[in-house]
């Protein structure tokens, strides 16, 4: 699995990381993010590209698993 560790990065840079993971990536794309709207930017461009995902809360950071 891919992972995109994308914590105390200013946006758009998580989700341009993120984009790009999902280019090169058949399989699925682990996501790190360290603020609440960067996780929300990131589910929010996964479900416009068809993708599915779960996310969690771990400690002040969040991991989205993108398929």
């Amino acid at each position: 699995m891919k992972e995109v560790d994308a914590r105390g990065l200013s946006c758009p840079e998580p989700l341009m990381m993120t984009a790009d993971a999902l280019k090169n990536e058949k399989g699925p794309v682990k996501v790190l993010v360290s603020e609440v709207n960067q996780k929300m930017n990131v589910e929010k461009y996964a479900k416009s590209h068809g993708k599915t995902y779960k996310s969690r809360e771990i400690g002040s950071e969040f991991e989205i698993i993108i398929e």
